[in-house]
């Protein structure tokens, strides 16, 4: 009978196509649409991650709690022995020293007088070690817009908008002034090796960033700094593992009683950002849940469109003998069929437009230029295994279900009336 049902689907395509591309085309969306949400999410999270707030993240209590004013006079000292401790401890994360710090950039003339001053935000990071992996991480390479990475000692690079609005160029002399971990006023001089572009305002207008061993000698924290960021070495966040990470550390370290004692923290704890994720979280579901309604919403029209336009055709059958039932089931088979077709066609074209938006990507740079908010100049999709079942199932049961309500008329037909609808 299976055998019989879909050649007659086959044949009589009116019965069958258009039933065929509303499944497919409403999977087709739901599968796209999931996973290029995932991507987007995934690619916020990432960049966020790398650029400000890591996986996870290690700081004094005291700290924590005045972190916007970053004081310096509140960072973890005893650098070393903790950087040990973690890499013995927690060697699934990758870890990174920086130190944020505030202060003002003055452009000498050639006989030292001010010319022009503007205020900056620093931070230190290894940029000269062989081995360090916060080049890539921050995608300094790829943010040059002039020059190049600091390749010495009292090199630094500086947001290409600062160095507008200062008038300073590559192979420039600056100063920076700002106070020492133990409040006494400092002046450095660097040189300008190369300018960068995020695309992020506050960042291409007040991002100044030297090497970690440069920072430290200028502010007096030898073997301090402010943060330790964390990043698991999957490459992705996952709080479930930051979480076990997060409390195993601050069972060993955390003291109630000292306000220098470090406290890690995950990503999703973080009071901006995390917010941020929860928001996420939700209305990426709540889209998801949208599309699923619509979808079912729409293939249940279509079936009982269908069945109105078969009236006649389960009435003749009715009257040559063949039970109800019998035509009840074979059209809820037909769903069946029509439903598997649809969704295998329509997550098969979502999935593959979100591997290809994965590897290609969507560039929107054009469109988050002056943001609050790090963002990547293009946004990619990411396939995940749910995404094979996102649309088929919901594609599948709708189809059912809307044969089903327009097939229960199918029972109310009455066999002594069968002759007089059908002459109408």
């Amino acid at each position: 009978m299976i055998k019989f049902i879909i050649k007659g689907l086959f044949r009589d395509k009116s019965r069958s196509l258009l039933a065929i591309l509303i499944v497919t085309l409403g999977v087709f969306l739901t599968v796209a649409i999931s996973g290029y949400m995932k991507g987007v999410v995934s690619d916020l999270v990432d960049e966020n991650a790398r650029l400000q707030i890591g996986h996870v993240r290690i700081m004094t209590k005291a700290y924590k709690e005045n972190e916007s004013q970053m004081p310096l006079d509140l960072a973890i000292i005893g650098l070393d022995s903790l950087l040990n401790d973690l890499e013995t401890n927690y060697p699934n994360f990758s870890w990174a020293v920086r130190t944020n710090f505030g202060g003002l950039i003055d452009v000498p003339d050639q006989n030292g007088k001010s010319i022009t001053q503007g205020p900056a935000v620093g931070m230190g990071i290894d940029l000269l070690s062989e081995n360090s992996e916060e080049v890539s991480r921050l995608n300094l390479k790829d943010a040059i817009v002039e020059g190049n990475l600091p390749a010495k000692s009292g090199d630094a690079l500086i947001g290409y908008q600062l160095a507008q609005n200062i008038n300073v160029k590559v192979g420039d002399k600056i100063t920076f002034i700002t106070t020492s971990m133990y409040g006494s006023l400092v002046f450095q001089n660097f040189v300008i090796s190369g300018t960068i572009k995020y695309g992020v305002k506050q960042m291409d207008n007040m991002l100044l960033i030297v090497d970690i061993k440069d920072a430290q000698t200028m502010l007096d924290m030898e073997d301090a700094a402010t943060q330790i960021f964390g990043f698991s070495n999957t490459g992705f966040y996952n709080n479930d593992e930051c979480l076990a990470v997060q409390n195993d550390f601050n069972s060993r370290f955390e003291n109630s009683d000292d306000e220098y004692s470090p406290i890690m923290v995950k990503m999703k704890d973080d009071p901006v950002f995390g917010v941020y994720l929860g928001y996420v979280d939700y209305f990426t579901g709540l889209m998801s849940f949208i599309l699923i309604i619509v979808l079912s919403i729409v293939l249940w029209n279509a079936g009982l469109l269908g069945g109105l336009r078969r009236y006649n055709e389960f009435g003749i059958r009715l009257a040559l003998g063949e039970e109800k039932g019998h035509i009840y089931k074979t059209l809820l088979l037909e769903a069946v069929f029509v439903g598997i077709v649809g969704s295998i066609i329509g997550s098969a074209l979502g999935i593959g437009l979100t591997l290809y938006l994965q590897y290609h990507g969507f560039d929107v740079s054009g469109m988050v230029q002056g943001g609050s908010m790090v963002t990547p100049d293009i946004f990619r999709a990411k396939f995940t295994p749910d995404l094979l079942v996102v649309g088929f199932i919901p594609g599948l049961l709708a189809m059912v279900i809307g044969n089903m309500l327009s097939g229960i008329a199918i029972f109310r037909r009455q066999t002594a009336n069968l002759l007089k609808e059908i002459e109408i």
